[in-house]
């Protein structure tokens, strides 16, 4: 059964390229196996003779920050899978990144391919083609920040633009310097919707899907009893234009809307000015979410 043969080579080649690279890169967000039971069916393939070939081939992420002056914060993603056959076959990599436009990424995993197809053949060559990102990558990012100002180079992503609209619940927030802070990143991040502080606190911003993430990222670090996101609408818009985003906000800006608080220390919000609020908005559903007997 040379067929077999091979495939058990094959899977030994795999299983010590993998511990090779989980012992130069043992911190989680370098190196992931994203399908531990596909690795597990791999070990087994690999150790004895009469093993069934895995049912899928296995996953993982390696993340490369290259060591560019000034770009300490750039950080690509590699998202691999070994195919039954490799190393005789090239590695399944696709590498992405923020900063990288649908066109560079298209472009960067071109050249990658091409690049493995010359390089690998019946070899081990994660660590190369690790290596390959790592020198080569910055410059697609660099292609096109050159000959449009990033803004506009964010605005032209028409293919996936997605907008995002995030509900968050918090136990409570009267801090006057966090209720600052969500105004003005909102307003940093072109994000419409409200904020009523008080307890509990409801926080709703809308907008760009990046420009959400990043403002969920800044709010969560400050410190909070509990916070959490209880839902997020993502719609994805065809042309994804000014007017496109524009047309699916509820909220035309951020604004902190306080109800009448009532209540021994004053700082209970009426439930009900909001549920009325939240209908004329056309969120209604929402209130449920966050106060509905559903929820509990």
């Amino acid at each position: 059964e040379a067929a077999e043969m091979a495939s058990r080579e094959e899977a030994e080649v795999q299983v010590s390229e993998l511990e090779l690279l989980s012992s130069m890169f043992p911190r989680q967000e370098e190196f992931l196996v994203t399908d531990p039971l596909a690795l597990a069916e791999l070990q087994l393939a690999a150790a004895s003779e009469a093993a069934e070939m895995p049912s899928s081939k296995v996953q993982f992420t390696l993340n490369v920050k290259p060591e560019v002056p000034g770009a300490s914060m750039v950080e690509f993603s590699m998202v691999c899978a070994l195919p039954f056959k490799y190393p005789t076959v090239p590695p399944e990599i696709t590498v992405r990144s923020p900063l990288l436009s649908r066109s560079q990424q298209i472009q960067l995993n071109s050249d990658l391919k091409t690049y493995l197809m010359q390089n690998c053949s019946g070899e081990p060559c994660m660590l190369s083609a690790r290596e390959w990102v790592k020198d080569h990558a910055s410059a697609y990012v660099d292609r096109e920040l050159s000959s449009s100002s990033v803004m506009t180079s964010n605005a032209s992503q028409s293919e996936d633009v997605i907008f995002t609209r995030l509900w968050i619940y918090s136990h409570h927030i009267y801090n006057k310097q966090k209720r600052k802070n969500i105004i003005e990143w909102a307003k940093e991040l072109s994000l419409s919707g409200f904020s009523m502080p008080g307890k509990p606190g409801v926080v709703c911003v809308e907008g760009l899907q990046s420009n959400c993430e990043e403002f969920w990222s800044r709010v969560r670090r400050l410190t909070w009893k509990r916070i959490l996101i209880r839902h997020r609408e993502d719609v994805s818009l065809e042309g994804g234009g000014h007017a496109e985003i524009q047309k699916q906000r509820k909220f035309s800006t951020l604004e902190e809307k306080c109800f009448d608080a009532h209540g021994p220390r004053g700082n209970h919000m009426d439930l009900g000015q909001l549920y009325q609020f939240l209908e004329q908005k056309g969120c209604a559903d929402i209130f449920q979410m966050y106060f509905g007997v559903e929820g509990h």
